[in-house]
């Protein structure tokens, strides 16, 4: 039965599975990935603080830094005007291709493209990758300047090609008058390598940011700091290509401060016609305060040339010109003086004592140093006779200043003559200002290894030897002797405007000369008058028929020595070795109202030549520009001679047959012991000195 019921019953089996195991296995395992999960989720929620809260400015400001740029904005530079508002130097608009370097992937290939899109050429790409080492990253940099019409309507059409590349509009300087002012304005061009370092290191590189030009020379250079201004800067919101979508903020740029110049620009013009093809200079002052009305260096250049980035087959041409118009001939051209500084010596050796006005002395035509066989001849061989300071000064004796000179001394003689300014820079508003050569013992011994003698003295005494000045150094001299010692720094500003009219302020670089007293100003302008008014004047016949009385002085350099009995015969040499002509003048004489000091180069004798160009400027100031002048005025001013003081001619001494200096040209017989300055080589030619006499020197 048991049996039975066993068989019949339905058969039990062991579980296979274990699902109770199972079910704690996954239990496990789920919370493994739960915890897990919290984990990573407790992860991402500190990070998303940290990104969101912790550092959410950082965060911020390199996510604004792909789309958000901050951009520079160059000011706009300051223009330049003359005395009476003449705008000389503008700000003209041009277009120009610009690109985002780090925004195109091939920028050789895009270069090659766009040489038959727009005409690039390699200066500009050279002109690029200099721009770009100074540029921030994603600056747009100007790749082609001076866009055309077709060339940006090219460009228009393919732009589609070119997504981080825009044409956009700058400004560009330009000289209106070019070459007549090129020596007073100068010019701006592209900031180099060096200028970049410059501006670093004066911690200027913000205000200059976005800007890509610099003044170079002239009012440019010099007043560099007001034309320039101050940079702004624009926020923007560019795209992934480098495009500005829009403008979210703006500081505004500081426009630079216009300049008003002193210079009277019909005056320039003037001159510059006048000269001509001749090599030269000229500089008008107006007395009072020396501001410069004229300031011609001829031949000179067109100053637009290097706006932009002159061409090298230009720059060559320029600088290979035999007539050197890149050298400021009114600044840096440094000359013997001649017989110009004669009035100066005069003024110094009567405030010394060592001559008196009616001290004569008898002129053979020759000085002789005592103790010794050498000569120093006279322009005139035959000599001026019996001769007071002011025939000497008329007639312009160099037997009378060679005297002065072994009496004074060149010790005496350089320290008077560097307080009239020579060997000294003159302070004028251009950087371009040589100071040319005072000479000294100490300055000979530093030079030459050699000891100063009495030889070397005795020249100095007609501004001869190792002197040498500039036209503005005779200028300004000229002035201070006009002004009765009143030292007035030439400059070329009036004053600038900005938000403010700011005038001109002398810097009062050097000290008034109060020593003189009256009667020697006084003596050494009256033998200037008689120098135009004589009648041994050496300027009477440049002058003759003047509306105007002035008074003035002549001078004839040489550029070459002599050997001992060797004459000077024009025709027989080249023209670089002929002598240079000078002249110096003031008017009127009662109330003077301008200074002009002139040189002509290798044009021969200053009164022949120079003064008569001298008469032509003063008549075209004093009878056309300033036509009021021409009445008399009651009293005198800065210095002048008053009324009914215009002096007797010579104080009655008999004056010479001939008036003109350089009318002995052809016998000049200086001793070959004269040094003289050649111009063209800039150095001096040394000759045997002399034995040094007893005498002070």
């Amino acid at each position: 039965m048991k049996f039975l019921r066993k068989l019949l019953s339905p058969p039990t089996h062991e579980p296979i599975r274990d699902n109770q195991a199972e079910r704690n296995l996954f239990a496990r395992r789920a919370l493994v990935a739960f915890v897990g999960t919290l984990v990573l989720t407790a992860v991402l929620l500190v990070n998303l603080y940290h990104l969101q809260i912790v550092d959410f400015d950082k965060y911020q400001t390199r996510s604004n830094g792909n789309r958000i740029k901050l951009l520079p904005v160059p000011p706009t530079r300051g223009l330049i005007y003359d005395r009476s508002g003449t705008l000389l130097a503008e700000n003209l608009t041009f277009f120009g291709l610009y690109i985002v370097p780090e925004k195109v992937e091939n920028l050789d290939r895009t270069f090659d493209e766009l040489r038959e899109v727009v005409g690039l050429t390699d200066k500009d790409i050279e002109q690029f990758k200099k721009e770009r080492r100074r540029s921030s990253r994603y600056t747009p940099i100007l790749l082609k300047p001076d866009l055309t019409e077709e060339q940006i309507a090219r460009f228009a059409v393919n732009q589609y090609n070119y997504p981080s590349l825009d044409v956009r509009p700058y400004f560009k300087r330009h000289y209106i008058y070019g070459e007549p002012l090129t020596h007073i304005l100068g010019y701006v061009a592209k900031i180099n390598d060096k200028d970049a370092e410059r501006l670093k290191n004066a911690e200027k590189e913000t205000a200059y940011a976005g800007t890509t030009d610099i003044g170079k020379l002239g009012i440019e250079r010099y007043y560099e700091e007001q034309l320039h201004g101050q940079a702004g800067f624009e926020q923007v919101e560019i795209n992934n290509r480098g495009k500005v979508i829009r403008k979210l903020s703006e500081q505004p740029p500081i426009a630079g401060k216009s300049i008003y110049l002193t210079l009277d620009l019909p005056l320039q013009q003037f001159i510059m016609q006048l000269l001509g093809d001749q090599k030269g200079a000229v500089v008008v002052l107006d007395p009072k305060d020396s501001s410069i009305l004229a300031m011609v260096s001829s031949p000179s250049y067109d100053n637009n040339l290097f706006v932009g980035g002159i061409s090298g087959a230009d720059y060559r041409r320029l600088l290979n010109d035999e007539n050197r118009p890149l050298y400021n001939r009114v600044t840096q051209g440094a000359y013997p003086p001649a017989s110009t500084v004669k009035p100066f010596i005069a003024v110094s050796a009567l405030t010394e004592g060592v001559i008196t006005p009616g001290m004569t002395i008898s002129d053979p035509g020759y000085w002789q140093l005592p103790n010794s066989t050498k000569r120093f001849r006279d322009w005139k061989k035959s000599g001026h006779g019996p001769t007071n300071l002011q025939k000497a000064i008329t007639e312009s004796s160099d037997t009378y200043f060679y005297t002065v000179a072994y009496r004074m001394g060149i010790d005496r003689l350089a320290d008077w003559m560097k307080r009239f300014g020579f060997g000294m820079p003159t302070g004028v508003d251009i950087h371009e200002d040589t100071p040319g050569i005072m000479p000294t013992r100490e300055w000979k011994q530093k030079r030459y290894k050699k000891t100063w003698v009495m030889g070397d003295t005795i020249p100095v005494g007609i501004g001869q030897g190792y002197w040498t000045a500039t036209p503005l150094q005779l200028a300004k001299a000229t002035a201070i002797l006009v002004n009765n010692g009143k030292v007035n720094t030439p400059h070329l500003m009036k004053e600038s405007r900005g938000s403010t009219v700011e005038p001109y302020k002398d810097p009062l670089l050097y000290e008034d000369i109060q020593e003189p007293k009256a009667e020697a100003w006084s003596a050494a302008k009256r033998g200037m008058y008689g120098v135009i008014n004589g009648a041994g004047g050496t300027g009477r016949k440049a002058f003759a028929g003047a509306s105007y009385v002035a008074a003035g002085k002549s001078g004839t350099a040489q550029v070459f020595s002599l050997k001992e009995g060797q004459k000077y015969n024009a025709a027989n040499l080249k023209k670089f070795l002929h002598d240079h002509a000078w002249f110096t003048a003031f008017a009127p004489y009662e109330n003077p109202k301008l200074i002009v000091s002139i040189i002509l180069e290798n044009a021969g004798g200053g009164s022949s030549n120079a003064a008569p160009v001298v008469r032509q400027i003063m008549d075209f100031y004093l009878n056309k520009r300033l036509p009021e002048l021409m009445k008399a005025e009651e009293q005198t001013e800065n210095g002048g001679v008053v009324p009914n003081e215009v002096p007797d001619e010579t104080e009655n001494l008999p004056a010479s047959n001939n008036g003109d200096e350089s009318a002995g040209e052809n016998e000049q017989d200086f001793e070959e012991n004269i040094p003289v300055i050649l111009q063209e080589q800039n150095d001096v030619q040394q000759n045997a000195p002399l034995s040094e006499p007893k005498p002070a020197e």
